[in-house]
């Protein structure tokens, strides 16, 4: 069987895509041109790839089971293209897909978007919201990089540790506690919110005050760190949340920021990437242009 192997890069589109023009404008080709290839490619799979549903098209079962094989399949052909040619930013034209913790997208989003603009105007960047489960993304290729609080247990994760960041709490201008030093016991008989995308209402800092003989009431826990800080804003609820990646948020609402009175270690910040881009240099590129952008946010602090 002969089959065109450009197909694979058009089948990548249009299933990223989820349409025919805007896998064409991705490609730089006519939409005509894409609506062959998507008949080729039914011709070549025996099923439709992508169906119509209203105004918009939906790929069919089969079409999602393959989308992570095929979009691996084009990355590692493009890095075998690619290994020994030099890294042009000028023309790159590449989609990058970022998948960091709510508060850092929100602390360095913007940053890293302006950086990678200007200097490789060709590239795309997602910013897709965490999952609420540990998903294999790194591995499938689906994720070029993300960041975690902690290093991979897999081996063929890569890491790099770009910060450590200090726990602070946060409530509203005029809450009680502002009011005197904040001490421990007045910090674990207030009311808590905590932050987790799993809705956890148990996190390492009820451990610690629990081998201190004490316990803090945990009210709610919310997604994001946006939903919690607005929640603090509006209510009694205390957050307690890293310093860093939140302070610029935590000024635009005006809240209060005090100092966490239990000691606890920094929170470390690692960005993971697959070991198959270990050779790739506009992968290269987009990690050091990621950790330069938070290590900004922490300033001259020496990462050790």
């Amino acid at each position: 069987m002969q089959l065109d192997l450009n197909l694979l890069t058009a089948l990548d589109a249009l299933l990223e895509e989820g349409s025919v023009a805007g896998a064409a404008a991705r490609l730089h080709v006519t939409a005509p041109a894409m609506s062959r290839s998507l008949g080729r490619i039914r011709k070549a799979t025996g099923d439709q790839i992508l169906v119509r549903t209203g105004r918009t098209m939906v790929p069919t079962t089969r079409a999602l089971a393959m989308r992570a094989q095929v979009h691996a399949l084009v990355q590692q052909a493009h890095q075998l293209l690619s290994a020994q040619q030099e890294l042009d930013l000028a023309t790159l034209e590449r989609v990058f897909t970022v998948r960091w913790h709510d508060a850092l997208a929100a602390a360095c989003g913007t940053a890293l978007i302006t950086a990678v603009h200007r200097r490789a105007p060709g590239v795309q960047l997602r910013l897709p919201a965490e999952p609420g489960t540990d998903t294999p993304e790194l591995r499938r290729g689906e994720v070029d990089l993300e960041s975690s609080s902690g290093p991979p247990t897999l081996p063929d994760i890569r890491h790099r540790l770009v910060g450590r960041d200090r726990l602070v709490v946060a409530v509203r201008p005029g809450h009680p506690l502002i009011e005197g030093p904040l001490s421990l016991e007045r910090y674990a008989a207030a009311e808590h919110l905590t932050v987790s995308r799993r809705g956890r209402l148990h996190d390492r800092i009820d451990d610690a005050l629990t081998a201190r003989g004490l316990e803090r009431r945990v009210v709610a826990a919310g997604p994001t760190t946006t939903f919690a800080l607005r929640l603090a804003l509006g209510t009694d609820l205390l957050v307690t949340l890293p310093d860093a990646v939140t302070r610029a948020d935590r000024e635009q609402l005006g809240l209060i920021t005090m100092p966490l009175p239990l000691q606890l270690p920094d929170v470390p910040l690692y960005l993971l990437w697959h070991q198959r881009y270990d050779d790739d240099r506009a992968h290269t590129w987009l990690r050091e242009t990621a950790a330069e952008t938070v290590q900004a946010l922490f300033g001259a602090r020496t990462i050790a």
